[in-house]
């Protein structure tokens, strides 16, 4: 029983991966064709399609609309009863029917082309009548199905999407569609947060920056660094940044120093250290700690003023790592 679920699921994989790998053969003007109505269009694109074909529509509009295409798809069943006024001039329409003859499809067809709009048919036969009426044809016929039965929407969905994932990237590309663009249409996600979280809006500040002269002595200054808990003390002149300690520092000066009462943070502190501007990406911020081996990193102003502090659990509760 085992064996043979892995070898159908195996059958089904190796099926469909091999339709994906035909469709990129069939690749033609007609596909450069369908990019430029696309870059063209001054509206919307919408997909329609029925059944399993809408299904497909909604993840192809869904992909479009995050990567800086405007798109929706429309049920052609309720665009024949006012949904059908979501469609105006300047768009773009991807008809989605593997056999060509969705009835549905085709009774929109007319309205849609007297409003100018133009149709890029994605069908399994050009000769179909969506392959017939349609501006561009994009071919998404398959050999055959993964079910055994060739029947179940198997082989012919996962290349329909595979199509319109292959449009949506080809036109990202082109439009040089930056990992920003994504992540303000993504600003929930965790690339979003990552790319949108700015050091100004997790360090802390004011009275939360540890910080001491370099003339402290450093039990002192120990005894900030445990209050303030964030594993580093800033050593400031005024307010400008002159070194950092850190928790690693304090082993290294165990290790090397018999009597630490009569020192100072001056004495053991890292001077000209690493530090970010309160107006960079937090995500900055983490590439300069695994950069360099850090836990902490001062914020500083144009003036090399202190004016925050973060540390690796400053990012951590930010979702930033």
């Amino acid at each position: 029983m085992s064996n043979s679920l892995l070898k159908s699921a195996k059958e089904v994989i190796l099926t469909e991966a091999q339709a994906v790998t035909q469709l990129a053969n069939k690749l033609d003007q007609s596909f450069i064709d369908a990019c430029q109505l696309i870059q063209n269009c001054t509206g919307k694109v919408i997909l329609i399609g029925m059944g399993k074909s809408g299904h497909i529509g909604n993840k192809i509009a869904a992909t479009f609309a995050s990567t800086g295409t405007p798109a929706f798809a429309v049920h052609p069943g309720e665009a024949g009863h006012g949904d059908l006024g979501m469609i105006t001039e300047g768009d773009v329409v991807i008809c989605i029917s593997y056999s060509g003859e969705s009835d549905e499809i085709m009774t929109l067809v007319p309205v849609i082309q007297r409003l100018g709009v133009p149709i890029i048919g994605m069908t399994g036969n050009t000769n179909s009548s969506i392959g017939s009426v349609c501006n561009v044809h994009l071919d998404v016929g398959v050999e055959k199905e993964a079910c055994p039965h060739n029947l179940a929407p198997t082989s012919s969905t996962t290349v329909a999407l595979t199509m319109g994932d292959a449009l949506a990237v080809s036109l990202l590309t082109d439009k040089g569609f930056s990992p920003d663009d994504f992540a303000r249409s993504h600003p929930s996600g965790a690339l979003g947060r990552r790319l949108l979280t700015f050091v100004k809006n997790i360090m802390k500040t004011g009275d939360d920056i540890p910080t001491v002269s370099s003339n402290t002595k450093l039990l002192d200054a120990l005894l900030i660094m445990s209050q303030k808990a964030l594993g580093m003390v800033l050593i400031t002149d005024g307010s400008s940044l002159k070194g950092i300690f850190t928790d690693g520092d304090l082993r290294r000066v165990l290790e090397e120093h018999n009597d630490i009462q009569t020192l100072t943070i001056g004495d053991v502190m890292t001077p000209n250290c690493k530090s970010i501007s309160a107006d960079k990406p937090a995500v900055m911020a983490v590439q300069i700690m695994d950069e360099f081996n850090l836990n902490s990193l001062p914020v500083v102003d144009d003036n090399n003023q202190v004016v925050g502090a973060i540390n690796t659990h400053t990012l951590m509760q930010a979702k930033i790592i």
